[in-house]
């Protein structure tokens, strides 16, 4: 009769797991602490764990760790040592009989009784257990993976992404798959435009910013024509409600299942230099200051580049912008957009986390990508009165991943191919084409967004929008 494990029973079982490994490490530390780094030797764990990664027996996995580091460590006098055994020992037929060595007296001693790990029986059960983890235990206190189940080590990745993407990458989900196809990622953050413009991408494998123009930049300057888009968020307008309201009021904010904020009017607000505490009947927010989406600095930050896409368009007549002409006639109102708001962070984190804990007094309206809300609210930090509305006409912020390496190009397939990775990036608020998997994500977490794009515009070519960005940059002086 084949015994079956119920969810609950394997879910003490990794906990037991847990629990006597963190004893088990606290240990090693303290008893190797005169000789050998606690890093070193965490790291050393670490490794040797892996080595039992998906192995059936798991209540024997501690004790054997520790003897794979403190023999690899070469600890002089290890608190615990795990005899080698003196004979082949057949794992289907653990001889019965007892242990002839000289310590068998105490072999059914508890091995690490004060760190927390279960009792043991050397012998015979350890072999069958280390053979049935996949450890051959070598004469001499060697260990190694048995032949018939070798792990390979991962295949270290180093790619420079976009700040919105840091957390996808440190997700312990996305990191075990990327493990299971044999690589480890190392990502630093950075503006997309820092990326494409003044990052050093001789040492990474990946540049992966969040937009297109931008990797058309790394793509041209590296000579590079590969690229991979796995996934997209678009530019999208973070309230309040109260802010909703007045705005709702002033014709901005047009109210709906999807709330649509009007860049047009916004514009004729901004332009003329209406301040809040010039909106009729305003009792929610009376405050001398001009009515401004909060962005992150241009000069550096994709999203901010994506809104000036927005309202550049808006700007020239609903018309994407073309020609030295045309640049002129916009930097004006581009600029103005920018200039007023003071100081402004490089990358989109910063705004968005100063919405989510400082509430409406300095930011009542920022700019951020989609992404950002949804999977904000997935870890339970959107309030009740926290609004998302998307610009009429918004942008569509396409995250492009350019290989620079050809272990760089893996990951690129991976995004795009991999169904559990699409699925961690919806997870954390992503469009993967997969607009049914997006939708259900966002339902669950009570984000009203649209299930197709319509109302949506492309960004200007890459040598007009550096023209713009150059132009805007300028004004700052």
């Amino acid at each position: 009769m084949v015994s079956r494990v119920t969810p609950g029973e394997a879910a003490d079982t990794v906990q037991r797991e847990e629990l006597a490994m963190r004893r088990m490490t606290e240990s090693l530390v303290e008893d190797l602490s005169e000789n050998v780094p606690a890093d070193q030797v965490t790291s050393a764990v670490g490794a040797a764990h892996h080595r039992f990664a998906g192995k059936p027996i798991r209540e024997f996995v501690p004790i054997l760790v520790e003897r794979i580091v403190r023999t690899e460590l070469a600890d002089p006098d290890p608190t615990v040592r795990v005899p080698a055994p003196a004979t082949t020992v057949r794992a289907t037929t653990p001889d019965p009989a007892p242990a002839t060595a000289p310590e068998a007296d105490g072999e059914r001693r508890s091995l690490v009784s004060r760190r927390g790990v279960l009792p043991l029986s050397i012998g015979a059960v350890t072999v069958v257990a280390a053979v049935a983890a996949g450890v051959i235990l070598l004469p001499g206190g060697a260990d190694a993976p048995a032949a018939e189940t070798p792990v390979a080590a991962a295949t270290t990745v180093r790619g420079v992404v976009g700040s919105e993407k840091m957390a996808f990458f440190q997700d312990e989900r996305v990191v075990k798959v990327l493990a299971d196809n044999g690589v480890k990622v190392e990502v630093e953050p950075a503006g997309s435009r820092q990326i494409a413009t003044t990052v050093d991408l001789g040492q990474f494998d990946f540049a992966f910013p969040s937009s297109s123009p931008a990797a058309e930049r790394i793509q041209r300057q590296r000579n590079i024509t590969a690229k991979y888009t796995p996934f997209s968020s678009p530019i999208a307008i973070a309230t309040y409600r109260p802010i909703a309201d007045l705005l709702t009021a002033a014709g901005v904010i047009k109210p709906g299942p999807v709330a649509t904020f009007d860049m047009n009017r916004y514009l004729e607000l901004a332009g003329t230099g209406v301040q809040w505490d010039d909106l009729p009947d305003n009792a929610t927010y009376p405050v001398a200051k001009n009515i401004l989406v909060s962005t992150t600095d241009p000069r550096s930050s994709n999203s901010a580049a994506m809104y000036l896409s927005i309202a550049s368009y808006v700007a020239n007549d609903h018309t994407i912008v073309r020609g030295a002409t045309a640049e002129q006639h916009v930097l004006p109102v581009l600029s103005k957009l920018f200039l007023a708001q003071g100081y402004t962070d490089n990358s989109s984190e910063g705004p968005f986390t100063q919405y989510l804990t400082n509430g409406m007094g300095p930011t009542p309206l920022v700019c951020i990508y989609e992404a950002q809300f949804v999977e904000a609210a997935g870890e339970g930090r959107i309030k009740p009165d926290m609004v998302l509305t998307y610009p009429t006409p918004t942008v569509l912020s396409s995250h492009t991943l350019v290989p620079l390496t050809g272990t760089g190009d893996t990951i690129g397939k991976l995004l795009t191919e991999n169904p559990e990775l699409r699925r961690l990036a919806a997870e954390h608020g992503f469009r993967t084409g997969d607009n049914a998997q997006f939708t259900a994500v966002a339902a669950e977490r009570n984000v009203p967004v649209p299930a197709d794009l319509i109302d949506v515009v492309d960004a200007p070519a890459y040598d007009t929008l550096e023209h713009l960005l150059d132009g805007v940059a300028n004004s700052y002086n």
